[in-house]
């Protein structure tokens, strides 16, 4: 390589993750042996850079600012063992090089952007979740060839200047370009200097067309104002390590006046900066990331195997498929291998490309099954790997306590997704539900619940899954206290206060329980019973019951008091009782679906409490629905199956209510919204009750042509929604005549002498003997 003169920096153009720019930054500051390394970075974050070469910090991570007083106002710098930045920072801080961050810092980008959003005025309501969540994926585009300079509005050549030159060189896109010449480039002699010529011809080209972003000039003002600084201090060899981008606007440096008056008065912020965790699939396009590569785990087995990639690279996808029980012998591997090498042969490759690797695999190792590759490309090539940070990374008080359970639990944050089965009789895993309930409360959804296998009441199933950045949403808890505990109660508490739904209020009772908040539940309850007793609105009790009626019958098995709920839902039964009629009175179709889906889980709600007396008040109002005038079919018919199921209507009394409802003197729409309410969900009534489908039969048989077709799509919807077996058996019972019964058995029929010998043996089965 040709050494620049002593007093020129020595300027790496690289794109920020990439194994073969990586190689090719430690081969040149090997050679360079710099005495100060500026490194493209937030200098908000320079404190914290003597972490990265502590044992406990293992890439991929994060540089994490945020703004305390917001803490989802946020950005991320992050950093894989292959990215070309943190191999410069490994080498400066293990040869007791200084190392320098050089950008503008975030202090300032972040007052900017504030100022910007302060002077929009938005032409629709923006929804603040939203805006949140986008804050916390703020990702700096920090070069141009890492998909665009900073305005998106800009011409192509500055959004994606490589383009033009990949499309010269017959290459589809500037991704694949650069791969073939730079990371798979074995020779990196001349490599920096080549960049530097290819991105001053472009950037000539673009500055032709348009002017640069003021963000963009702003930041290579900085960056030369950090260069200059370096050399006022007396520092002769200094290496700087950038977006390719901007190598150019460094080469040649315009008088500091310039850049002064660029940077002069600008506003800013007092920011915070941390270490945090990430993922490699967070590292790619698919995720937002600006600077996001297609595939982090392929490169970092590059990065790892810088000899000869593709035989361990296919040994890793032959073990992959094993373990999910796909064939995969030696011998497919080798002709595999030599699959890949041909094809790179036959496109003049070096070696092959992961372009090539992919197609041998899909070819030999999947025998041309595309889902085996999809298998291959969420687990290898982009991998599951979550990085660590050590202890000594600063954190807030709710970060440490949250790390301190993690391991006091068992309970280690993974980037993949993992199914987590609680037993709630035993001690650690009831401490495990209360902490994932604790921090769903501060709303930071590490884990997700999930319906539990089997009817035990004491299981609870989660699906859990880390994602980087929750290391946010950690931060801001710090809001509400020193502890997840105690963040947790102060959130409860405060959402209490400030929530007028009744609905939310009982989520917010069940959310407070299952966490385990004894100081917050007092005024979690007295808030909600000052709610309750203002509330008339039938619909809002019904939407309050259920979530109280889980409390109450799961309560005693998670050590909870449930008994605090008991006199709250006792009265919300009978309100809701007495209310019930009124509230179901000159309802249109749409109403009554929404008011059919409360009555049905109000329903459920009532079983579930197994309590005799609101049984009884529950019961009472149906049979009231049934006998109701005016009242929509829909939910007519579904009192009538619900009290019919509870034994409350007999056999007869149904057949009756059925005959009337389904009466040809009837309006055919409302017996046919009856029908489908009485048969909502399953058909075996029909099925089994043989007086219930004459009557059906009889209905549907005495309808005219133009009622029949008009009533088609109703019908045609109630009868869909049952199981495929119920629809066969209901087919072959019109098949075979107008009563459908079939055949009898009598008694002379029966071997009873055979029966006898088998009689003991199903005892057994049955658990009778």
């Amino acid at each position: 390589m040709n050494q620049p003169a002593m007093s020129d920096p020595l300027l790496l153009g690289i794109r920020h993750h990439g194994p073969g720019s990586a190689r090719s930054v430690l081969k040149a500051l090997t050679e360079w042996q710099p005495d100060l390394i500026l490194v493209e970075g937030p200098p908000d974050a320079q404190d914290l850079l003597p972490l990265a070469v502590d044992p406990g910090m293992k890439p991929p991570v994060a540089l994490l600012i945020y703004d305390p007083a917001e803490p989802r106002r946020a950005v991320y710098y992050p950093f894989a063992e292959f990215s070309p930045e943190w191999q410069a920072i490994q080498y400066g801080l293990r040869q007791q090089t200084p190392v320098r961050f050089m950008d503008l810092p975030q202090a300032i980008r972040m007052a900017l952007d504030i100022e910007a959003e302060a002077a929009m005025e938005p032409t629709e309501p923006v929804d603040e979740a939203t805006a949140e969540a986008e804050g916390v994926e703020s990702q700096p585009t920090e070069d141009a060839t890492d998909r665009g300079a900073d305005d998106s509005l800009l011409p192509d050549i500055r959004r994606d200047p490589l383009r033009w030159v990949a499309e010269a060189a017959g290459y589809g896109d500037s991704e694949r370009w650069w791969e073939h010449w730079v990371e798979q480039r074995q020779d990196s002699s001349e490599l920096f200097q080549g960049i530097q010529e290819l991105m001053s011809s472009l950037r000539a080209e673009a500055d032709v067309q348009s002017p640069s972003s003021a963000l963009e000039q702003q930041r290579e003002a900085a960056m030369r104002n950090h260069l200059r600084a370096a050399r006022k201090e007396g520092f002769a060899r200094i290496a700087v390590v950038c977006g390719a981008w901007h190598v150019p606007a460094l080469a040649t440096l315009p008088p500091a006046r310039e850049d002064t008056a660029r940077l002069k008065g600008l506003p800013k912020r007092k920011l915070a900066a941390t270490w945090t965790p990430w993922t490699y699939g967070r590292l790619t396009y698919a995720s937002g990331y600006g600077a996001g590569i297609e595939s982090p785990g392929f490169y970092h087995h590059l990065w790892e195997s810088a000899g000869e990639p593709t035989i361990p690279w296919l040994t890793r996808v032959t073990h992959l498929l094993r373990a999910h029980d796909l064939t995969a012998s030696t011998a497919s591997v080798i002709e595999a291998a030599r699959l890949a090498d041909a094809l790179a042969a036959l496109r003049a490759r070096p070696r092959p490309t992961q372009e090539e690797l992919n197609e041998a695999t899909l070819a030999v190792l999947c025998h041309g099954d595309a889902p085996p590759l999809q298998l291959i490309k969420e687990q290898l090539l982009i991998g599951e790997r979550l990085g660590e940070v050590p202890e000594s990374t600063p954190m807030l008080p709710v970060q440490q306590d949250l790390q301190r359970l993690q391991k006091r639990l068992r309970l280690p944050p993974e980037a993949g997704q993992r199914v987590l089965e609680l037993d709630l009789r035993k001690p650690n895993d009831l401490e495990r539900s209360q902490l994932l309930h604790r921090l769903n409360l501060l709303q930071i959804p590490w884990g997700q619940a999930e319906q539990a296998s089997g009817k035990g009441t004491f299981k609870e199933s989660w699906r859990l899954q880390w994602q980087p950045e929750l290391a946010v949403a950690v931060i801001e808890a710090n809001l509400w206290g020193n502890t997840v505990l105690s963040a947790a109660t102060a959130r409860a508490r405060d959402c209490a206060a400030n929530s007028e739904q009744l609905s939310l209020l009982t989520e917010l009772v069940a959310q407070t329980l299952l966490a385990e908040l004894p100081d917050a539940i007092g005024e979690v309850m007295a808030r909600l019973q000052n709610v309750v007793a203002l509330t008339s609105d039938i619909p809002h009790l019904m939407d309050s019951l259920p979530p109280l009626a889980r409390i109450l019958r799961y309560g005693n098995v998670r050590q909870t008091d449930a008994g605090l709920v008991r006199h709250i839902v006792e009265g919300l039964v009978t309100r809701i009782a007495i209310g019930l009629p009124a509230a179901c009175h000159s309802l249109d179709d749409e109403a009554a679906e929404a008011l059919l889906s409360r009555v049905r889980a109000m329903h459920d709600a009532i079983a579930l409490l197994q309590a005799p007396e609101q049984t009884e008040i529950w019961q009472a109002a149906l049979a009231k629905l049934v006998d109701q005038a005016e009242l929509h079919g829909l939910l007519a018919g579904y009192a009538c199956r619900a009290l019919f199921e509870q034994d409350v209507l007999s056999s007869s009394e149904t057949a009756r209510q059925m005959g009337l409802a389904l009466s040809l003197a009837g309006e055919p729409a409302r017996a046919a919204a009856w029908l489908e309410g009485f048969l909502h969900g399953s058909g075996q009534l029909l099925l089994h009750h043989a007086a219930l489908w004459d009557i059906l039969d009889g209905w549907v048989s005495g309808l005219s042509g133009e009622a029949f077709v008009s009533l088609l799509p109703l019908l045609r919807r109630t009868f869909a929604r049952f199981p495929a077996p119920e629809r066969r058996q209901m087919g072959e019972r019109v098949k075979r005549g107008s009563s459908g019964r079939a055949p009898t058995v009598t008694e002379s029929d029966v071997n009873v002498a055979r029966a006898d010998r088998v009689l003991p043996i199903l005892g057994k089965v049955l658990g009778l003997v």
